[in-house]
């Protein structure tokens, strides 16, 4: 009797434990945070949680830097997955992209890697924090309105709000209407993203708005 007292729930752990395994695997087949045992992490001039900023080309990246008067028009987070080293990023979709590849994306190939003053901050405990919140955005749309709502996400908005979710506000939001609309580059992309409905109240965070923020330092600068 007592051996079948047991036996019930011991199935049923285990039955649930596939089905969680199960799960997981079909949800993330291929992806890094997922991984299995992590590969030896060679030296590396990054840092988990690096911050990684860059210049592109298209008309929407020129509209940002000339509204928010900054050089930056796109950035991500570097992770060290595995032992590799990837830029989680949002692009269309928000995905994990090789840093190296990364970097060929943007104009000239430079780069800005800026990092937390106090890095301790970022301990093994937080920083797996940051890459199980991350998994919720992977595969999300890349966010051409800039709203500010988890449906889709803007590059400055993901690790903002990766940073945030770990207790750190890397820095403050702010509204449309505080850029620099007036530009007729500008006003050419809003006019073809909103028609005569700018949302100018909305809260925004930029490349340049993280790039500033006083809780971090330049580690690398190939500009």
């Amino acid at each position: 009797m007592k051996k079948n007292k047991y036996l019930f729930p011991l199935i049923t752990f285990i039955l649930s434990f596939g089905c969680a395994w199960f799960v997981a695997i079909k949800v993330f087949p291929n992806n890094p945070f997922t991984g299995t045992k992590p590969e030896k992490t060679v030296a590396s001039k990054f840092k988990d949680g690096d911050l990684i900023f860059q210049t592109s080309e298209s008309k929407q990246c020129e509209a940002v830097r000339i509204a928010t008067n900054s050089k930056f028009s796109h950035c991500g987070i570097i992770y060290n997955l595995n032992g590799k080293w990837f830029v989680f990023e949002a692009v269309q979709p928000v995905k994990l992209t090789p840093v190296e590849e990364w970097i060929q994306h943007g104009k000239g190939n430079k780069y800005v890697v800026k990092r937390l003053k106090d890095a301790s901050v970022l301990t093994p405990v937080v920083l797996q924090k940051m890459k199980d919140y991350s998994q919720q955005f992977d595969g999300k749309e890349y966010d051409a309105y800039f709203e500010w709502t988890d449906n889709r996400m803007y590059c400055s908005e993901l690790i903002w709000k990766i940073y945030k979710n770990a207790g750190i506000e890397l820095s403050k939001l702010r509204e449309m209407k505080e850029f620099n609309l007036e530009d007729p580059r500008v006003q050419k992309i809003l006019k073809e993203r909103y028609g005569n409905d700018i949302p100018l109240e909305e809260k925004v965070v930029t490349p340049s708005d993280i790039s500033d923020s006083n809780l971090l330092k330049t580690v690398i600068d190939t500009y």
